[in-house]
């Protein structure tokens, strides 16, 4: 593969084998830089181990990787924010301070982090919860607070494991509108891993179709259908073809 141009992920070729077991295979993917890529896919078809990969917790057993132009599982990992599905909040924190651990991490104070932390939350709808404990929090306020503390890491690169996969149907379509709000003002190369075509149609840029395992991308889509009234959105022809070709492909 040439050398990858400087910002977004570049995937060529990539194969992952546990022992016997072929997880991903051949997959070549570009996410382009401050881009929205969707990866839909069934169960077990790769989908968080190819996060993994970008991320730099997983090495490809063939094929390369490129995040901003680095290679290096270390260099890949200090440019990624892997948001896992579960929110994974620490219960003896409140809202504000799961959401600064970041910050803290970093080497800034309690108190800096909380006050560098409070702008996000005001801008995220999270404004009056700062104080409250996780198990105060509707699992849409978990899941912000766990996006707001993603974006808290400072990285360029957004990697989102089914985010709203727990969440019921209403509040799952009120956060993907959020979702797609939220990185208009907030733009970073982001990948969304999702069982859900709609929302990746709703939320991306553009969608990546995977096979049952071994996972391969067995189609690419554009999409960009976010930012209208949803219910005109997925009713619309376009829509409903995009949908139409990706359900063809996961079949």
């Amino acid at each position: 593969m040439a050398s990858a141009a400087p910002g977004g992920i570049d995937l060529e070729g990539v194969t992952k084998r546990f022992g016997d077991l072929v997880a991903l295979e051949d997959v070549s993917l570009r996410v382009p830089a401050d881009g929205v890529t969707g990866i839909v896919g069934p169960s077990g078809c790769g989908k968080s181990t190819l996060l993994e990969i970008v991320a730099g917790l997983e090495q490809p057993t063939a094929g390369t990787v490129s995040v901003e132009g680095a290679s290096t599982p270390g260099a890949r990992l200090e440019r990624c924010a892997l948001m896992p599905q579960s929110d994974l909040l620490l219960p003896w924190r409140d809202a504000l301070g799961n959401a600064s651990v970041a910050l803290e991490n970093a080497g800034g104070g309690r108190r800096r982090a909380r006050a560098e932390a409070a702008p996000l939350f005001a801008r995220l709808g999270l404004d009056g919860f700062e104080r409250r404990r996780t198990w105060e929090l509707s699992g849409g306020m978990r899941q912000r607070v766990a996006f707001a503390r993603t974006l808290l890491a400072g990285k360029d690169v957004l990697l989102l494991d089914e985010p709203f996969g727990a969440l019921d149907a209403i509040t799952r379509a009120e956060l993907q509108e959020w979702l797609t709000d939220a990185l208009r003002v907030e733009p970073r190369t982001t990948v969304l891993v999702t069982h859900d075509v709609e929302e990746a149609l709703l939320v991306c840029d553009r969608v990546a179709v995977m096979s049952a395992r071994p996972g391969r991308v067995v189609l690419e889509l554009d999409a960009g259908f976010g930012g209208g009234e949803r219910a005109a959105t997925i009713a619309s022809p376009p829509f409903l073809e995009a949908r139409r070709r990706a359900l063809e492909a996961l079949r």
